[in-house]
C-alpha cells in the first residue's frame, strides 16, 4: 500500500518527536508491530474490578453494601482529581474553576440521587445482621471525603462550631483536635473516642494535617477570594459553589440520615447503653451548621441552614 502524504507527514513528526528525546523511532515501531490490540476489559482492569467484592457473611445484600461504598469512593476520587486541578493550576481563571466545580457537582448529584440504594435497596433484617460482622469499620472512615472538605473551604470552617471563635488564631494542630467529625465518633455515654475514630486518626492524621497546610491558600474559599480581588467575574462560580455547599453539607448528610433512620433508629438511651454514638445529633445539618461559603449566603439562609428550604433551593440552583 502506497504511503499517503498524510501518513508521511505523521511519520516525519514522530521522527522529530523521538529524535528530540534521543530515541530510535524504528525500535518503537517494532514495539507497535508486536503489541496486541487494546481491549476494554484490559484497559479498565475489569476482571480485577469485579473481584474486589468480598463479603464477610453469607447474606446476599452485603454485596450491595460493599459495591455501593466502592462506587462512592470512586466518585470521591474523581472529585479529588478535580480539586487538585483547581488548586495546582498555574494561571487559574474563574472559567476554569467554574467548569471543574460543575464536574464535582455532577459527581455529588449522582451520589445523592443514587443513595436510594442504601435507603431502600437492602432488606433491613439482612443489614442488621451482616453490619454487626463489620465492626468497628464504618463509612465514617472515608478519608477521601474528609480530604474533599479540606480542599473545599478554609479549615476554620471545619472546626466544631462551639470552638470556632475560640480557636480562630490557634495552630492547625490545635484546631485539628477539634475538627467537627471527631465528635461524631465518641461514645454517647462516656464521651470517649471509639475504636472507629482511633483507627481513623492513627492512619490518616498526618496526611490530613499536611493537606490542610498545602491547601491553606489554595482551598476553594481562598481561591474564590483571590479571583474576586483580581476583578474576575465570579458570578457563575458563586452559583456552583453554593450548589457544592448544599450537596456536601446538606444533601449528602441527609441521605445518610435517612438511611440511618431506616436501619438504626433507636432511643439515645439505648445507644448509650451499648457504647454507640449519637448519630442523631451528628448527621442532621441543622445541628452541625457546616457551611463552606457563608459569604455566599444571606443571613436568613444561614439561619435556616439544614431545614426544609434547602430542598427547594437546590432544585432552583439546578435550573
Amino acid at each position: 500500500m502506497e504511503l499517503t502524504p498524510q501518513i508521511k507527514e505523521k511519520l516525519d513528526k514522530l521522527q522529530e518527536k523521538y529524535a528530540a528525546m534521543g530515541q530510535d523511532m524504528a525500535a518503537y515501531l517494532d514495539g507497535l508491530l508486536y503489541a496486541d490490540f487494546l481491549t476494554y476489559w484490559d484497559y479498565i482492569h475489569l476482571d480485577t474490578l469485579l473481584s474486589l467484592q468480598n463479603p464477610k457473611t453469607p447474606f446476599p445484600d452485603e454485596e450491595i453494601f460493599i459495591m455501593y461504598h466502592q462506587i462512592t469512593e470512586l466518585y470521591f476520587k474523581l472529585t479529588l482529581h478535580e480539586c487538585k486541578q483547581i488548586a495546582e493550576h498555574t494561571s487559574l481563571t474563574a472559567e476554569f474553576f467554574t467548569a471543574r466545580v460543575k464536574r464535582i457537582n455532577a459527581y455529588f448529584h449522582a451520589l445523592t440521587s443514587s443513595f436510594e440504594v442504601m435507603v431502600n435497596g437492602m432488606e433491613k433484617e439482612q443489614f442488621l445482621k451482616f453490619r454487626m460482622s463489620l465492626l468497628p469499620a464504618s463509612g465514617f472512615q472515608s478519608a477521601q471525603y474528609r480530604m474533599i472538605e479540606i480542599c473545599a473551604t478554609d479549615f476554620g470552617r471545619l472546626i466544631d462550631k462551639s470552638k470556632r471563635e475560640e480557636l480562630a488564631s490557634a495552630t492547625i494542630e490545635e484546631q485539628f483536635e477539634h475538627i467537627y467529625w471527631k465528635f461524631g465518633a465518641t461514645e454517647l455515654s462516656s464521651g470517649k473516642q471509639t475504636l472507629t475514630l482511633k483507627q481513623f486518626i492513627h492512619k490518616y492524621a498526618a496526611q490530613f494535617l499536611q493537606l490542610i497546610k498545602d491547601r491553606k491558600e489554595s482551598n476553594f474559599s481562598a481561591l474564590y477570594r483571590q479571583l474576586f480581588a483580581q476583578g474576575q467575574d465570579v458570578t457563575a462560580l458563586a452559583t456552583e459553589l453554593r450548589k457544592l455547599d448544599l450537596y456536601v453539607n446538606v444533601e449528602w448528610p441527609l441521605s445518610h440520615y435517612k438511611s440511618a433512620v431506616r436501619y438504626l433508629e433507636r432511643d439515645p438511651v439505648d445507644i448509650a447503653a451499648t457504647g454507640g454514638t449519637n448519630w442523631q445529633k451528628y448527621l442532621p445539618p441543622r445541628f452541625q451548621k457546616r457551611i463552606f461559603y457563608p459569604f455566599l449566603w444571606t443571613d436568613e439562609q444561614l439561619q435556616e441552614w439544614g431545614k426544609g428550604w434547602v430542598l427547594s433551593a437546590l432544585k432552583d440552583l439546578s435550573h
